[in-house]
């Protein structure tokens, strides 16, 4: 098993009661425990939500961890936006995570380090520049067989999320991977984290499968995010 379990939490805030108000601060609650609690990754995965609308949550997530982060110098979570290169840079959020079909990990390198980060969203669609480069993004993929992970590690990228390791409760009828997937695609030359049904009692079989680390939404957003670390880095 790794010596230190990786933890990466995915949001999703139509989970919660209410109305957008409500749900989009009890995300941004979550999101302040989740970086408090130790959480190596925050993935903002609001499909649903317009670029305006994402990148307003995605600055409002950047700020609260920011601020956690200068309060505290041991606290090392980053922010990664599903997909949207463009408004990860606007926001100055640490990376991506992409799909094993999206753009390819060598644009996002080549936008990141042209564009730069904290360029504003109208600028970065207009083909803005900047004149000094950002550090790398952190890149991860969504992989769903041992041979994309292998791909993406290929292409250069910093991790990847292979799933669905188990059947979803919440999707009756989705295929699970297995964990003797899990285990082939952890054979990459990059970290492999186990996502899909990951509960407390079955993560450690992910790890015995030498998955790096965790990722879930229900986990961490159902639950005590510091007992959930506690337990899974036990």
């Amino acid at each position: 098993m790794p010596a230190r379990c990786l933890l990466y939490y995915i949001t999703d805030r139509s989970a919660f009661f209410g109305d957008e108000p409500t749900r989009r601060r009890c995300l941004l609650e979550k999101i302040s425990e989740a970086t408090r609690a130790g959480v190596d990754y925050i993935q903002l995965r609001e499909k649903d939500l317009s670029g305006r609308e994402l990148e307003s949550l995605a600055r409002e997530a950047v700020r609260i961890i920011t601020g956690l982060r200068t309060k505290n110098r041991e606290l090392r979570t980053a922010l990664l936006i599903n997909s949207r290169t463009d408004i990860a840079l606007a926001v100055e959020a640490n990376g991506v995570n992409l799909r094993s079909d999206d753009i390819s990990q060598q644009d996002v390198k080549q936008i990141w380090s042209i564009c730069g980060a904290g360029t504003p969203f109208d600028k970065l669609r207009a083909g803005s520049t900047r004149e000094t480069s950002p550090q790398p993004p952190v890149i991860g993929i969504s992989c769903h067989s041992p041979e994309e992970v292998i791909q993406a590690a290929a292409n250069g990228a910093s991790f990847a999320v292979f799933a669905p390791v188990f059947e979803k409760k919440d999707v009756p009828g989705t295929r699970p991977t297995s964990l003797s997937q899990l285990e082939q695609a952890c054979q990459a030359k990059i970290p492999v984290f186990a996502l899909g049904g990951i509960t407390l009692s079955n993560a450690r079989s992910c790890l015995e499968a030498r998955a790096a680390g965790i990722a879930a939404i229900r986990l961490f957003q159902e639950n005590d995010i510091a007992a959930v670390v506690k337990e899974l880095r036990a």
